[in-house]
C-alpha cells in the first residue's frame, strides 16, 4: 500500500469506520475534509441485500437528482431525421448512426451517456455491444435510453439524471451525488433522492436485511459510514 497523506490520515481519524453516523453529520464531515485543490466528486455507495444474478433482484434504473451532479454530461444520440434534429436542439453532443458507430468502434470514447431510437439498435449492437456494454454505456430500454422521445431523455440526462445498477457479485450500487462545492442541503437532497428510489425498488423476493450499509466519500477523501436508519 502506498504512503497515505497527512490529510488522508486526519480524515480517517474523523471518519471512524466503526462508528456510522446520521446523514447530517456524515455530510458535515465530508465537506470539512474535502480540501483538494479541485472540486471533488461526492460518491454514494449502498450495499443492498440483493442477489443481482437473480433477474428479479438485478436492480437497474435511472434517478433525476434534484440538484444534478455538478458535471457537464456529454451525450451521444443514435438517431435519424426528425429525432436527430430534436436531439441536437436540446444539446446532444454528437448525433448520427453509421458514421458515429464507426467512430466509437475506432476508439473514440469522449462521452458519458448514449441514447438511441429503437429502430436503430440492430445497427448499433453488433459493432458496439462488446465495447459499450461492459462500460455501462450501451443504450438500454430498462434505463429509458432506448426511446423515440430522444429530446426528453437527452434533456433529463443533461439536467442531472443518473443511472444506477447493482454490481453483479456484491449487490453494491455506486453513484455520484454532487460536488464538494455543493451546499450541505444540496448534497443531502441528492442522497435522499437516491435512497428513496432504492427503498421503493426493493424486490419482493428479498429476504432479511435489505439495506446493509451506506457510505459517502469525496474523490480524495475516505469513506464515511451512514447509519442505515437515516433512510428507513
Amino acid at each position: 500500500m502506498g504512503k497515505r497523506s497527512k490529510r488522508y490520515k486526519q480524515a480517517s481519524q474523523v471518519a471512524d469506520s466503526n462508528q456510522p453516523c446520521m446523514l447530517d453529520e456524515a455530510v458535515e464531515i465530508l465537506k470539512s475534509n474535502a480540501t483538494a485543490k479541485f472540486d471533488e466528486t461526492v460518491d454514494l455507495a449502498t450495499h443492498l441485500g440483493v442477489d443481482p444474478r437473480q433477474s428479479d433482484q438485478n436492480l437497474r434504473g435511472t434517478i433525476s437528482l434534484p440538484h444534478g451532479t455538478g458535471k457537464q454530461v456529454r451525450v451521444v444520440v443514435f438517431a435519424e431525421g426528425e429525432n436527430a434534429q430534436a436531439a441536437l436542439d436540446v444539446g446532444a453532443d454528437e448525433v448520427g448512426v453509421d458514421e458515429l458507430v464507426d467512430k466509437i468502434a475506432g476508439g473514440w470514447m469522449e462521452f458519458d451517456a448514449t441514447v438511441a431510437t429503437p429502430d436503430l439498435m440492430r445497427r448499433i449492437t453488433p459493432k458496439l455491444g462488446r465495447i459499450l456494454g461492459p462500460r455501462g454505456l450501451m443504450p438500454n430500454a430498462k434505463t429509458g435510453t432506448v426511446t423515440n422521445n430522444v429530446a426528453e431523455v437527452v434533456s433529463s440526462i443533461k439536467a442531472g439524471q443518473i443511472e444506477y445498477r447493482a454490481e453483479r457479485e456484491s449487490g453494491v450500487i455506486h453513484v455520484p451525488v454532487g460536488k464538494s462545492s455543493f451546499s450541505k442541503d444540496q448534497i443531502k437532497d441528492n442522497i435522499n433522492s437516491v435512497m428513496e428510489t432504492l427503498m421503493r425498488a426493493r424486490p419482493s423476493t428479498v429476504k432479511g436485511r435489505y439495506l446493509k450499509s451506506v457510505s459517502i466519500s469525496s474523490t480524495m477523501g475516505v469513506g464515511i459510514r451512514i447509519d442505515p436508519q437515516s433512510f428507513v
